[in-house]
C-alpha cells in the first residue's frame, strides 16, 4: 500500500484515518532492508519536557532511540501506545530510550497541563517533549500522528513507520539496532500486547466509515440543509434520514474552523455509519462545567453496545476535553445511525473516529 502527501500538507489536513488504513498492509521484514539515513534532529524546539530533563540528540549518542510522535485525542495513536510501551519496558536494560514527542492537533492540546494528565491515563513514565509549537515535528520533516523514528546509537534514523501496524516488523528493527549496538541477550521473539478500552485494535474488516471532522475547516459529508455557517450561531435541523456517512447538527451552533460550540440545550449531533466503535473529540468549553449527554443508535439506547464513557442506557458526561468512546458493538456490525444529544449548552466537538 502506498501512501502520498502533498508537500503543502501541515498537522492541520492530514485526516490520521488516512494512516490508519496501513495497518491492513503485510510487509515482510528482513535486517537488510534497514539503511543508513539522516542524523536524528534536534529535539531543542520543545516547551517543555515530562518525566525528564531535556534531552539533546547529542546526549543520547551511544544510545538506541525511538522518537513517537502523538497527540493525545488520537485514537490511531492511543491504539499504537500498548505497543510503544511495552517495547520501552522490555528493552530499556538493553539499551532502548522511548521518547514520546507530542504535537497537538486541536488547540486544546497545547495545555501543558492536559498533556501531563493525559501521560498518567495512559500510564506513560518515558520522556515527554511538549513540542506545543511544533518545532521538532517540524525539524523531523513530520507529517502523520502516529510516527515512529527509529535511531541507531551512532545517531542516524535508520527506519520509520508511519500509522498504526506492522509492530512486529517495528519491534524487529529495535531488536536488530540494538544487538549493532552491543546490547547482549536482547530477545528476538516479539512481545505479546493486549489493548483495551480504546487501546483496543480496531475491527478492520467491518470499519467502512471514515474519520469526521466537525470544525469547517475539515468538514465534509455535512447533511444538515443550508449547509454551515461559519462563526456565528445558527440554527440547524438534522434530515429524516441521513445518506451512509453523512452526519449533522440539530439546535443552536456556532461552527468554528476547529470545533463546532454548542449555544443552546439540547443540542444534537447526528451520524450514519459502519463500524465496530464510535468515538467523539469533544469537552466543556468552560472549565469545571460538566455537560450531561446521552447516546442513542437508531432511536434507542445503546444497551450492549455502549463504549466505555456512558452505560447501557447511553448516560455520560463531559467533563474534560479528549476522546470520548461511545459505541462499542459486539456485533453483527451493520449500517446504524449514531446520536448524542446534551443537555445543556456550553460542548465544543472536534471530530469523530471509528474503529
Amino acid at each position: 500500500m502506498t501512501m502520498t502527501l502533498s508537500p503543502a500538507a501541515t498537522p492541520g489536513n492530514i485526516p490520521r484515518r488516512t494512516l490508519a488504513v496501513a495497518a491492513a498492509a503485510c510487509v515482510l521484514w528482513s535486517p537488510s532492508r534497514l539503511h543508513a539515513a539522516r542524523a536524528m534532529p534536534s529535539l531543542d524546539g520543545a516547551v517543555g519536557w515530562l518525566n525528564s530533563s531535556p534531552l539533546t540528540a547529542q546526549a543520547l549518542r551511544g544510545k538506541v532511540v525511538l522518537v513517537d510522535f502523538w497527540t493525545y485525542s488520537c485514537i490511531n495513536w492511543q491504539r499504537t501506545l500498548p505497543h510503544v510501551r511495552a517495547w520501552a519496558d522490555r528493552y530499556q536494560d538493553r539499551g532502548l530510550v522511548v521518547i514520546g514527542v507530542h504535537t497537538p492537533e486541536f488547540s486544546f492540546e497545547k495545555d501543558v497541563d492536559r498533556v501531563r494528565q493525559a501521560a498518567a491515563q495512559f500510564r506513560i513514565d518515558y520522556p515527554i517533549a511538549v513540542d506545543s509549537r511544533r518545532a521538532v515535528w517540524d525539524a523531523f520533516g513530520n507529517r502523520y500522528w502516529p510516527a515512529l523514528y527509529f535511531v541507531d546509537a551512532r545517531g542516524r534514523i535508520r527506519h520509520h513507520h508511519f500509522g498504526e501496524g506492522d509492530f512486529e516488523r517495528s519491534e524487529k528493527v529495535i531488536q536488530q539496532l540494538l544487538m549493532e549496538a552491543g546490547a547482549k541477550d536482547v530477545p528476538m521473539d516479539p512481545v505479546r500486547v493486549t489493548g483495551t478500552g480504546s487501546q483496543a485494535p480496531a475491527d478492520w474488516a467491518h470499519l467502512r466509515t471514515p474519520e469526521t471532522y466537525v470544525g469547517r475547516d475539515r468538514a465534509a459529508n455535512f447533511a444538515s440543509a443550508g449547509g454551515m455557517v461559519l462563526g456565528r450561531t445558527a440554527r440547524y435541523a438534522a434530515p429524516d434520514r441521513l445518506r451512509p456517512d453523512t452526519w449533522a447538527l440539530a439546535g443552536d451552533w456556532t461552527v468554528g474552523r476547529e470545533a463546532a460550540l454548542l449555544d443552546g440545550a439540547h443540542g444534537r449531533i447526528v451520524h450514519s455509519f459502519h463500524a465496530r466503535d464510535v468515538h467523539l473529540v469533544m469537552g466543556p468549553a468552560a472549565p469545571g462545567k460538566p455537560v450531561p449527554f446521552r447516546v442513542r443508535l437508531d432511536g434507542q439506547p445503546p444497551g450492549p453496545a455502549h463504549g466505555a464513557d456512558i452505560d447501557a442506557q447511553g448516560r455520560g458526561v463531559l467533563a474534560e476535553h479528549r476522546l470520548y468512546q461511545l459505541v462499542r458493538q459486539p456485533g453483527p456490525i451493520h449500517d446504524r445511525v449514531f446520536e448524542v444529544e446534551f443537555e445543556k449548552p456550553g460542548i465544543e466537538a472536534y471530530a469523530f473516529t471509528f474503529g
